[in-house]
């Protein structure tokens, strides 16, 4: 039987764990929601609200997160989510510097973008305690769909309108309109625009 100072000990956690069930943060959340034309479906994970109030995070007009999905920032690192985008089921984002999303990106259920690994090397420290190691920014172009369980390493920029296949592990840059997939992610072919220009490139000239 838990002595009184155990349920202490597990009212903190369970303060801290579960902050954003309740409904006075729900409420905050959704006032940000609102000023910035974005919705979320709750529940929702990480420090989305202390972000927002800060100003480390972004979500543009438009765009949805699913119930479950994770937003997760250190304490100098921020989050741009675009324009029309939308975060399906489970979609994780860990920032330990900066992760920007271009406009009308979509992720399906259970993607994982973050710019750090977790570190193991040190043998005196549990693994639970040795903390992360950035790795550079991640930037991801407008337009891009990523299928079930992809994965977004730190350092990464992937170009407008690529597509990135189910449970692909994405370690390297991806350039515009290409379809890639596997583990690592590697272009399997170029998409067939209907018309004569690919992303990025300028108008036609005379």
């Amino acid at each position: 039987m838990a002595d009184l100072t155990q349920w202490r000990a597990w009212w903190r956690k369970r303060r801290w764990y579960e902050r954003n069930h309740r409904r006075w943060r729900r409420r905050r959340i959704d006032r940000h929601a609102a000023a910035g034309g974005f919705f979320v479906r709750y529940p929702v994970e990480g420090e989305v609200l202390e972000a927002l109030d800060s100003g480390r995070l972004h979500i543009g007009d438009g765009t949805l997160l699913e119930p479950g999905c994770w937003l997760t920032l250190g304490p100098e690192a921020r989050i741009r989510v675009g324009e029309g985008c939308f975060l399906n089921r489970n979609t994780m984002l860990a920032a330990s510097e900066l992760i920007e999303i271009g406009d009308h990106v979509m992720f399906a259920n259970n993607c994982f973008v973050g710019d750090a690994d977790h570190r193991y090397d040190d043998p005196t420290k549990l693994v639970t305690w040795q903390g992360f190691e950035p790795q550079g920014p991640v930037r991801i172009g407008s337009n891009c769909w990523f299928g079930v369980g992809c994965v977004v390493t730190g350092g990464v920029e992937i170009g407008e309108r690529t597509v990135v296949g189910a449970n692909s592990v994405v370690t390297r840059d991806l350039p515009a309109g290409v379809i890639a997939a596997g583990a690592p992610a590697k272009v399997i072919r170029e998409i067939e625009f209907k018309g004569s220009r690919r992303p990025g490139e300028g108008p036609p000239t005379a």
